[in-house]
């Protein structure tokens, strides 16, 4: 794959759906955090897509749909490029359903829409696109059979593809790590030390903060989580400009700031 820069990070357009009354019901780890509040989860969404605007994109803000509660989290059934969108088959249950309402919001922006081939399963959580290569980790929501087909299709597309195994008690690869353009990447301690990394520059999120490795790059801007005020230091450090969004509800289901929403570049 050709080095593609800015692939990862520059974007003109982003699709979000609004959270859902029934997000209360929503997939998680614990029930530590409590349930999320659908009203709370909405006022945080909607200063989620003003920062999206902020930074340059068109937002489309798809309806809520109350029989799929995780639905706001609209990465994981849908993966896109500037070539086109992939629509993804979930490894939950519970959101097989979903594919069939992205892709009409998909359609509505890409003349082409393709769907994953074979039976296996592919989350959007687990797939790191970065400039010269994409990175696919296998966890409890993306199985071998998925990411060998994911990987295929992408590399018949042009872009280079890499199975990787998530380490042990991380829900999706992108739970720990993000990218941050440029060569750079932002990583828990475990993923940093995994190697999958070599020959680029990681940002170690402190201990204490591993939640907010999940942060994304937006043109010339990094949208970072509130209350991890050592992460927003380190990643400033390394040179980029951050903007710090509220999301505790999302936290409460196992969401993140990638996780809501699908970010491409439809400009040539």
């Amino acid at each position: 794959m050709t080095y593609r820069k800015g692939l990862s990070w520059h974007f003109s357009h982003a699709i979000t759906r609004q959270p859902a009354d029934s997000v209360c019901n929503g997939l998680r780890a614990d029930e530590r955090g409590g349930d999320p509040s659908a009203e709370a989860f909405r006022r945080e969404h909607a200063g989620y897509v003003r920062a999206l605007e902020a930074a340059g994109l068109k937002v489309d803000v798809l309806p809520q749909l109350e029989e799929y509660p995780d639905s706001c989290f609209v990465e994981d059934p849908a993966f896109c490029l500037p070539d086109g969108a992939i629509v993804l088959r979930p490894g939950a249950e519970s959101r097989k359903g979903e594919t069939t309402h992205i892709r009409a919001g998909l359609e509505a922006r890409f003349d082409r829409v393709v769907d994953l081939p074979g039976e296996g399963f592919v989350d959007g959580g687990d797939v790191l696109m970065m400039d010269d290569e994409i990175i696919i980790g296998l966890s409890a929501r993306t199985n071998s059979e998925g990411a060998e087909a994911f990987s295929a299709l992408l590399e018949s597309w042009g872009y280079a593809a890499r199975v990787v195994e998530t380490p042990a008690g991380v829900l999706h690869f992108k739970t720990a790590c993000s990218t941050l353009g440029d060569g750079v990447v932002l990583a828990t301690r475990t993923l940093a030390s995994s190697r999958f990394f070599d020959g680029r520059k990681v940002v170690e999120v402190p201990e204490g903060e591993e939640t907010a490795a999940n942060a994304i790059r937006v043109n010339d801007v990094v949208l970072v989580s509130e209350g991890f005020p050592k992460t927003v230091a380190a990643i400033e450090v390394a040179g980029f400009t951050t903007v710090v969004l509220p999301t505790y509800e999302a936290a409460k289901v196992d969401g993140g700031l990638s996780c809501l929403s699908l970010r491409f570049n439809l400009q040539s």
